[in-house]
């Protein structure tokens, strides 16, 4: 969208947050680069420049503006859309891939050249890889500072930088303020009139200072610093408590609704108001709380290592599916006659997705052809068995869901299932774990249905779900499933598989969300809010 100059022009005129993230606006004037709903008065159309992301506008020399902070703007809704080589990249980047691995790491899991990758990027989005996780570093930095009060020299590693001086110095250039100013501008801002909406902002943990050891108005000190991270446990990080932004609308009825009905105990629950679960990350583990609010989701994460911090938002975001473009999907949607009511009476339906995708297969595979209850009571068993064990001093959390590799080994007979779901089940975890089959966001589509619909016992159900809420597939479709065969019959669609997919290919790329909104008919326990 950024090349439209004038329909970019009327989107910062407007202040239509729907674009935030879609486009930054660089002003030419004043050397800083905003979100399209920018509070401020727009500038002169002849000082505008739009770039595709915030960071193109640092390589072009742009400094985030500190009204509208245009660093925590919604993702783009293409990198969840799209399945070609930059949206995958874009994932990736998204999940700390170029950081922990490099550029040659992120190359190698997209099954590219490190060349052909950064010739992608720079044409689509003018960056490359490593100005694109820098961008993200920075975001992560300032993250870390405002709502901690960790050591600077520990926000500057945890947040994946290399050194001190190039944490100084990056979030200098981004933000045209050192780190302890930064610090030391948010104590104020929270003591004055709280936060912004939708910002991803944060607030100090309880009895924390604002202001670090070494943090003061300038820059890091290096002295002292060895360049590792310490993971202590919880206690070393404490609970980092954020806003997480989205397009409105949101309808958060079906979306948490969802996750906390299928909640698997000890892993997942439902609690004073928020979903809770715990999270295996790369470098730790830990927990997180979102809680549904009007303009923003709350959550707070409580992470055994700081460097886990972006990779936990970005699965969060991913989880809640917070950078869809629900005004898109919505009016496409209600071309639909049949739709249309659906879509009036509750716009913004989201597809709850999975922070671990490994897991939602098994989950999936345990759900074939039995009840959500019974399904629960599946998985809680083997979480019982084989699950990681974690300390929840704030709820009932008790283990990590098992990764494939700790299920690979388990005796099929020790399973309650019948026969041949034992076999389907052990043939995925055994796949899974010696990485002939690969679920993470680097997947191709097709590729991944072409792989599970190979495997013993997937058949188009089992393969489409995990498509939907583990691969992210937003146009994966269910015709089979009996809510949505009900739904059908009920809004007077065809009901039969092949009768209803041919229906559907009107409601293409967004056949995920229509299979929401037919879920959304019936009176089922996902459909609801807990109370």
């Amino acid at each position: 969208m950024y090349g439209d100059f004038d329909r970019c022009v009327r989107a910062v005129r407007s202040k239509d947050a729907r674009f935030d993230g879609w486009f930054f606006t660089a002003v030419l004037t004043t050397g800083i680069y905003c979100r399209p709903s920018c509070p401020v008065v727009p500038p002169k159309p002849a000082n505008m420049s739009f770039h595709p992301s915030a960071a193109a506008c640092q390589q072009a020399g742009f400094r985030a503006c500190k009204r509208c902070r245009p660093d925590s703007s919604p993702g783009s809704p293409e990198w969840n859309q799209r399945a070609d080589l930059v949206a995958r990249a874009m994932r990736l980047i998204g999940d700390g891939v170029v950081d922990r691995e490099g550029v040659p790491g992120l190359a190698e899991r997209l099954g590219y050249s490190t060349r052909q990758v950064e010739r992608q990027l720079l044409a689509e989005l003018g960056a490359g890889p490593l100005a694109l996780a820098r961008a993200q570093r920075a975001q992560t930095a300032r993250l870390l500072i405002e709502t901690t009060a960790l050591p600077m020299a520990r926000i500057a590693f945890g947040a994946g930088f290399s050194s001190i001086r190039t944490f100084n110095d990056t979030v200098r250039e981004v933000f045209a303020l050192a780190p302890g100013e930064l610090r030391e501008r948010a104590a104020k801002h929270s003591s004055g009139s709280g936060p912004r909406g939708g910002e991803a902002t944060g607030r100090f943990a309880k009895g924390a200072s604002p202001v670090g050891a070494d943090g003061g108005a300038g820059g890091v000190s290096p002295a002292g610093a060895d360049g590792r991270v310490e993971a202590r446990g919880f206690a070393a990080l404490g609970a980092i408590s954020l806003r997480l932004p989205f397009r409105a609308p949101l309808h958060p009825d079906n979306l948490f609704g969802h996750l906390a009905a299928t909640a698997v105990p000890g892993v997942e629950e439902w609690r004073g108001g928020a979903y809770r679960r715990t999270l295996r990350l790369p470098y730790g583990h830990g927990i997180v709380a979102l809680i549904p609010q009007p303009d923003h989701i709350g959550c707070r994460l409580t992470l055994t290592d700081p460097r886990d911090l972006t990779i936990a938002i970005s699965r969060c975001r991913r989880l809640l599916d917070l950078d869809a473009d629900p005004v898109a999907v919505d009016d496409q949607l209600a071309d639909d006659p049949l739709l249309a009511p659906l879509v009036a009476k509750a716009p913004g339906r989201r597809v709850p997705r999975t922070v671990d995708e490994a897991e939602f297969a098994v989950r999936a595979v345990l759900g074939q052809q039995v009840s959500t209850a019974a399904a629960r009571t599946h998985a809680a068993r083997l979480v019982a068995a084989h699950g990681e064990p974690v300390d929840d001093p704030e709820g009932g959390l008790t283990h990590l869901f098992p990764a494939p590799e700790a299920l690979a080994a388990l005796d099929p007979e020790s399973l309650a299932l019948p026969r041949s779901r034992r076999t389907t089940l052990t043939t995925l975890v055994r796949h899974l774990a010696d990485g002939t089959l690969q679920l993470g966001v680097e997947n191709d589509w097709e590729r991944a249905r072409a792989q599970l619909t190979a495997l013993p016992g997937f058949g188009p159900w089992t393969t489409e779900v995990i498509a939907m809420r583990a691969l992210g597939d937003p146009d994966a479709f269910l015709p089979s499933d009996l809510g949505i065969r009900r739904a059908a019959q009920a809004l007077g669609l065809p009901h039969t598989p092949a009768a209803l997919t041919a229906r559907a290919a009107a409601w293409r790329p967004w056949r995920a969300y229509a299979v929401q909104y037919l879920w959304a008919t019936d009176d089922h326990a996902i459909n609801h809010l807990p109370a």
